[in-house]
C-alpha cells in the first residue's frame, strides 16, 4: 500500500498529543513565511503513517510521542535512559493506535468527560494553590502550553480511563483464595515500622496592626511611641490568639457532636491541607514533634485530640489509621492486596481487549511503521484513491480548525 503524503506546513500540523506534550505555537508571521516557502518548493513535509477507523495518525504526532517518552524516561531513570527507551520505543505507535481505539469506543458508549474535566482542572488549580481557573490557564500559557489543547488532552485521558474501567476493569474479580495466596507470598514485603495517618484542623490567629496616632502638629517634636505601640501590638496579638482558641474549641465541640472531620476541615481549617479535608499523610515514630507524637501514637484509629497549641496557632488532630510495627493482618492489608492483584490482571486483560478492538476496526499502518499490538485477525481495508483524498482532506481540516490556513 502506498504511503499517503500531503504537502503542507509542518508548523501547523498539530493536534492534542496522546498524553501531555503540546507544541508551542509560532507567531503567525513565521508560520506564513514557513508555509510560503514549503508550498513554493512543493516539498513533502508531513506524512500519514496510520489510519484508525476514520482518524489518522501523522508522522509528527509519532515523533512528538517518542520525544515525550524519551523525556519521561530520562526524568525517571537517567542512568538507564537509553536502554529503557530502546525497549519501549517499539510500542509508541501501538500506544497511539490504542488511544484512538479507546476514544472511538468512548463515542460508541456515549461517554462524556465534561463534568470530570471540570473537577480535574479544579483539583489541579487547588494543588497549585491558584485562586481561579483563569489563573490556571495563565499558568499553562506561561509554560508555552495551548490551553485548548491541554484541555483536550485531559478530556481524552478521562474518556480512555472510563472505557477501560467499564469495559475491562469492571469485569475483573478477585476472590479470597487469591488474596490469601498473595498475602502469604509477600509477607516479607509488607513489613513496616509503626505509623499513623493523620488529618488536621489548623486555626491561626488573625492579627491586625493598630494604626499609629496621627501627629496633629507637624512642628511638634517627635515623641518615642515604641512602648505604647508595642503594648498595642501585644494586646492585638493576645486578642487574636484568644479568638483562635475559642474558634478551635467550638470546632472541637462540633466534632464531638458528630460533625464530619473532613467537612469541618474544608470549611474552617487555615492549613494547606484544608482542600483535602485536612489529610496530612502518614508518619512513622520519630517524624513528629515529641509532644504531638506522644499524644497521637497513644491513640487508636478514629480518635480525635483536644485542642493543641502549636507554633501556627491551635490544631485538632485526628488519627485516621494506626498500624503497629510488623506484618499487618490480612484484613488491614486487603485493600493494598486487592489493588496489586487488580493491576496484575488488568494489563493482560486490557491487551486482549485492545486486540479485539483492532479486529473489529479498520487499522492500517504504512510501510516502514509497525503496530506492535497488531492482531493477525485484523481486517485490512482496500486503499483507494478516494480514501487517500479523504485523508488529505482530514489533514487540511485539522489545520483550518486551528485558524491558520
Amino acid at each position: 500500500m502506498e504511503s499517503v503524503q500531503v504537502t503542507f506546513c509542518p508548523q501547523v500540523a498539530k493536534r492534542a498529543a496522546p498524553e501531555t506534550y503540546i507544541m508551542k505555537r509560532l507567531p503567525l508571521i513565521l508560520i506564513v513565511l514557513a508555509c510560503t516557502s514549503a508550498l513554493a518548493t512543493g516539498q513533502v513535509v508531513e506524512e500519514i503513517i496510520a489510519r484508525v477507523n476514520n482518524q489518522i495518525i501523522t508522522r509528527s504526532e509519532y515523533a512528538r510521542s517518542k520525544d515525550q517518552l524519551r523525556d519521561e524516561i530520562k526524568s525517571q531513570d537517567p542512568n538507564n535512559a537509553d536502554k529503557l527507551f530502546a525497549d519501549r520505543e517499539k510500542d509508541v505507535l501501538r500506544d497511539l493506535i490504542d488511544q484512538q481505539l479507546l476514544l472511538d469506543k468512548g463515542k460508541d458508549l456515549n461517554i462524556s468527560a465534561d463534568t470530570d474535566l471540570i473537577k480535574q482542572l479544579d483539583q489541579m488549580r487547588k494543588d497549585m494553590h491558584l485562586d481561579s481557573m483563569e489563573a490556571l490557564e495563565k499558568e499553562a500559557e506561561k509554560q508555552g502550553v495551548s490551553w485548548e489543547d491541554f484541555k483536550q488532552t485531559q478530556r481524552n485521558q478521562i474518556i480512555t480511563r472510563k472505557v477501560i474501567g467499564e469495559e475491562v476493569g469492571g469485569h475483573l474479580s478477585i476472590n479470597k483464595d487469591e488474596a490469601q495466596k498473595f498475602y502469604d507470598e509477600h509477607k516479607d514485603e509488607m513489613q513496616h515500622a509503626e505509623f499513623i495517618r493523620l488529618s488536621e484542623i489548623l486555626i491561626t490567629p488573625k492579627t491586625t496592626t493598630p494604626a499609629p496616632a496621627p501627629n496633629a502638629d507637624p512642628n511638634t517634636p517627635s515623641v518615642d511611641q515604641t512602648q505604647p505601640d508595642d503594648a498595642a501590638k501585644q494586646a492585638a496579638d493576645a486578642a487574636a490568639l484568644s479568638a483562635a482558641e475559642t474558634k478551635a474549641k467550638d470546632l472541637l465541640k462540633q466534632l464531638k457532636d458528630g460533625a464530619p472531620f473532613d467537612e469541618v476541615a474544608k470549611k474552617n481549617s487555615d492549613g494547606p491541607s484544608a482542600a483535602d479535608g485536612g489529610a496530612l499523610g502518614t508518619f512513622e515514630r520519630g517524624k513528629l514533634a515529641k509532644e504531638l507524637e506522644d499524644r497521637t501514637f497513644a491513640m487508636k484509629a478514629g480518635e480525635i485530640t483536644d485542642v493543641i497549641r502549636v507554633k501556627q496557632g491551635y490544631a485538632i488532630l485526628k488519627v485516621e489509621d494506626h498500624q503497629m510495627a510488623g506484618v499487618p493482618a490480612l484484613k488491614d492489608a486487603l485493600p493494598r492486596i486487592q489493588d496489586a492483584l487488580y493491576y496484575q490482571k488488568l494489563q493482560p486483560a486490557l491487551r486482549a481487549y485492545l486486540t479485539k478492538l483492532r479486529e473489529d476496526a479498520y487499522v492500517v499502518t504504512m510501510p516502514g511503521y509497525v503496530d506492535s499490538g497488531a492482531s493477525p485477525n485484523q481486517t485490512r481495508p482496500v486503499e483507494t484513491t478516494a480514501a487517500k483524498e479523504a485523508d488529505a482532506k482530514k489533514l487540511n481540516k485539522k489545520h483550518k480548525k486551528l485558524g491558520i490556513l
